[in-house]
């Protein structure tokens, strides 16, 4: 219930952050995903492992359950289509991950990122996506627009670096997304996004990753969208949900 407590019991889902818990939905998820017959999955580093007091031990619980997914992967035959970092959920990245004006966000945003491409690698995952929840303003009179832009060119380079440091030959894939949680995001669309692609050096790099509501909510069809990145030769992935513009989320119009 988003507006209120857990509602539903599932079985396999206790409702702790116990890694025997991160581990029972992972199989529950399998098990699903395979009687679809879907080939692939996708995952966030903290939808899949809980988090931790500390970034090692974060990293404990998610080289934990990874190892339960490589061995669901092996069993099933389903593959990694993407991995990403979740940069928004928690309170440090209020004001952004990449772009926030704290160089300690910046650094543990950016460790956070190294240790989801290196899962991602290790699960042999397809591709990376970075999408920017928070990546954008509130207020432009507090904003620094062009250091923000700067600095997330920056740390995605920095991002594409490690990846083929350690042998990653997958692609990078930007989430188009106007706004919510933020105001503004500077990932608004696809033409915001490539332009920010191109501007910054990383389309050799970097293709996008289209989602249905993401469209509406900037005011697109998913069409024109997929239309889009396409002549551009930049459509890497889609996310394909319902479109529904009665939805309680992604839909919101300031």
């Amino acid at each position: 219930d988003p507006f209120g407590a857990a509602t539903l019991e599932r079985p396999w889902d206790d409702g702790t952050e116990s890694l025997d818990n991160a581990k029972r939905r992972v199989d529950a998820a399998f098990e699903f995903i395979h009687k679809l017959g879907a080939p692939y999955y996708c995952f966030h580093d903290r939808d899949v492992a809980p988090d931790g007091a500390t970034l090692a031990q974060a990293n404990s619980n998610l080289d934990a359950v990874v190892t339960h997914l490589k061995a669901a992967q092996e069993a099933t035959g389903i593959k990694l289509l993407w991995g990403t970092a979740n940069l928004f959920s928690h309170p440090r990245y209020l004001h952004g991950a990449a772009t926030s004006p704290n160089a300690d966000v910046f650094a543990y945003a950016a460790a956070q990122v190294k240790k989801a491409i290196e899962v991602t690698h290790r699960l042999g995952g397809e591709n990376y996506v970075f999408w920017g929840g928070r990546e954008g303003y509130m207020n432009l009179y507090n904003t620094d627009m062009r250091r923000e832009l700067e600095n997330l060119a920056r740390f995605m380079h920095l991002a594409v670096d490690h990846a083929r440091a350690i042998g990653f030959t997958g692609r990078f894939l930007f989430e188009p997304k106007p706004k919510e949680p933020t105001k503004h995001q500077y990932d608004f669309d696809a033409a915001a996004c490539l332009n920010f692609i191109r501007a910054y050096g990383l389309e050799e790099h970097v293709h996008l990753n289209i989602e249905t509501n993401h469209a509406t909510l900037a005011g697109h069809t998913m069409m024109h969208e997929l239309t889009y990145a396409s002549i551009q030769g930049a459509l890497g992935s889609i996310d394909a949900n319902t479109g529904d513009l009665l939805l309680g989320w992604d839909t919101d119009q300031f």
